[in-house]
């Protein structure tokens, strides 16, 4: 697979990445993350290095939470979803709770940690939805899930299980699906779902290093 600035340079060049990039040019509304952030989680997790995907919707809408990174958040009050999460991951895994919401290490790791959605305004969840960042993301895991082999796709939510139908089926990959992480679902299926323990032994059973979950 290219590079992501590979990857980038091919996609501007189409209309929908040009009308995308218009509309926010034009967008009068404070943007989140920060534009510096918007490929944060490609950069810090390469397609070479990429073990596990977990997709998120779009940024946390909140100038102080939102980090590029799909749940992550540097701030130190740490979101409800975010909360539920290492909630699953001590009882799945059984480590110390995290006391910092910023999941750098998962990245580096070789966790891609990815919104659908890469921006919204703040205050304003789902703001820039239908807008083209779904088609930029879908081509991304389109071209990572032809190009790699076993990797753990990490489905949390109806809007990343839509994703499903651009995995590759042929290249051995493991999709983990549940209900999200929200306040409103993590009782629907996420809590008790197992997706730490799940991807280790998926890697390890495929000789890859697996994941150090801890933070």
């Amino acid at each position: 697979m290219k590079s992501f600035d590979e990857f980038l340079k091919n996609e501007e060049k189409s209309d929908y990445f040009k009308k995308l990039m218009v509309f926010l040019d034009n967008e009068k509304r404070t943007i989140v993350p920060n534009k510096k952030d918007w490929y944060k989680a490609f950069y810090l997790t390469s397609a070479k290095n990429t073990k596990v995907v977990i997709l998120g919707q779009d940024p946390y809408p909140n100038i102080f939470h939102a980090s590029g990174l799909a749940f992550s958040t540097s701030n130190t009050i740490i979101p409800q979803s975010l909360k539920n999460i290492f909630k699953e991951l001590t009882n799945d895994i059984n480590i110390d709770l995290p006391k910092s919401g910023d999941l750098s290490l998962w990245a580096k790791e070789g966790v891609l940690l990815l919104n659908t959605i890469l921006t919204t305004v703040n205050d304003v969840r789902l703001a820039h939805k239908n807008k083209g960042w779904e088609i930029f993301t879908s081509n991304y895991i389109k071209e990572l899930s032809q190009y790699k082999s076993n990797i753990v796709f990490i489905l949390w939510g109806n809007n990343a299980i839509k994703y499903e139908q651009f995995i590759n089926k042929n290249n051995n990959h493991l999709i983990i699906k549940s209900s999200h992480p929200s306040m409103l679902s993590a009782q629907k299926g996420f809590n008790g779902s197992h997706p730490f323990s799940r991807t280790n032994t998926f890697l390890i059973e495929n000789n890859i290093l697996p994941i150090n979950w801890s933070l």
